[in-house]
């Protein structure tokens, strides 16, 4: 199996749980460096990785074909670039950047050197989303019609990270954090909006990062899809809602992965890892071909955030599709200005 050599740009909790894990036990990876700036606690799990002080010193001294950019998000315009210059392909955390003309950028620059970007969506293997997407692909629901999906959290208190929560630093805030998933889920579910309304606030107060978001987004033949997050919701939701003309679907937000990895379970190669359902998470509720009611509980199938992975590999070795393009990504920014654009200023924004 080709031996593909990558360096992760930072070991904090996206490096811990989200990276270095699948990179370990993936066969077609090797993780050959980390950047720790004062630490060495990647040596613990990782002892064959060589430690850098910087990300500088990392792309000018490591031996690698591919980065993984997973600092904050106010730096990654400027590491992602450094590295694509420096002939390094790059895996680039969520949110993609600050803004869409820097994504734009760093996409065009890839595209001039030959090299791949992809933007780490993760979400797109979360077992909750695949269902979502397996329903809709069925067609059992009809046109649909309306659509709400919810990101909620219980974190009434601010974290200490300050590029999350300074309301002055561009990119702060949950609309780049969780509405960078909820805008891609959108997308791949129904492709580009034509326009979009939002209400975007802080409801810790002014002095901190917006925590609360709800955006309207309208499509042609009349659907209408609603992403909201707040971080004080202490009772869970269905996070997904899609109501067509046949039918509806609820869906819980069941995937564990995040919390299971975080708890210190380890992925395995080709295979589900993670625990099973206790109860089913969803629930069908459709007119059937026979035009009666059928009401059904359904059961999600595993996620897989080792399948991105597997797609990068598959990529590199034998030229399949790059996973989450930062092409489709620079469309995820401009809703996401676009959003933000649309509160300031309490008006309808035109996507076209």
């Amino acid at each position: 199996m080709q031996l593909v050599k990558v360096g992760l740009c930072a070991f904090g909790m996206s490096g811990k749980i989200f990276h270095a894990p699948f990179l370990k036990q993936h066969p077609g990876f090797f993780l050959a460096t980390i950047v720790e700036r004062s630490k060495e606690e990647s040596k613990v799990k990782y002892p064959d990785a060589k430690l850098y002080r910087s990300v500088e010193e990392m792309l000018e001294n490591a031996d690698v074909e591919v980065v993984v950019v997973n600092t904050p998000v106010q730096t990654h315009y400027e590491y992602v670039k450094m590295a694509l210059e420096s002939g390094k392909n790059v895996i680039v955390e969520k949110p993609f950047t600050v803004n869409a003309s820097e994504a734009q950028e760093l996409v065009n620059l890839a595209e001039s050197k030959n090299l791949f970007l992809s933007v780490y969506q993760n979400r797109r293997f979360d077992r909750d989303y695949l269902q979502v997407q397996k329903i809709i692909s069925e067609g059992k629901l009809g046109d649909i019609k309306e659509v709400e999906i919810r990101f909620d959290r219980f974190r009434t208190e601010p974290s200490a990270k300050e590029h999350k929560e300074n309301p002055e630093l561009n990119g702060s805030g949950s609309v780049h954090d969780l509405g960078s998933h909820l805008v891609d889920q959108a997308t791949q579910f129904f492709g580009y909006p034509e326009k979009l309304f939002a209400d975007v606030f802080s409801m810790k107060g002014e002095t901190f990062a917006n925590d609360y978001f709800e955006i309207v987004l309208y499509y042609k033949d009349n659907l209408r899809v609603r992403l909201k997050s707040s971080v004080f919701t202490k009772e869970d939701h269905f996070a997904y809602k899609i109501h067509g003309s046949k039918g509806s679907f609820l869906q819980e937000r069941s995937d564990e992965q995040e919390n299971e990895l975080g708890a210190g379970a380890i992925p395995t190669y080709g295979e589900d890892w993670t625990k099973p359902l206790k109860e089913a998470d969803g629930i069908l509720n459709f007119f059937n071909e026979n035009s009666e009611t059928e009401r059904i509980l359904t059961w999600s199938e595993p996620g897989n955030y080792m399948n991105y992975y597997q797609q990068i590999y598959e990529h590199i070795v034998f030229g399949y599709a790059l996973p989450s393009l930062g092409n489709e990504v620079v469309q995820n920014m401009k809703i996401i200005e676009a959003a933000l654009e649309s509160s300031s200023k309490g008006k309808l924004i035109d996507l076209n």
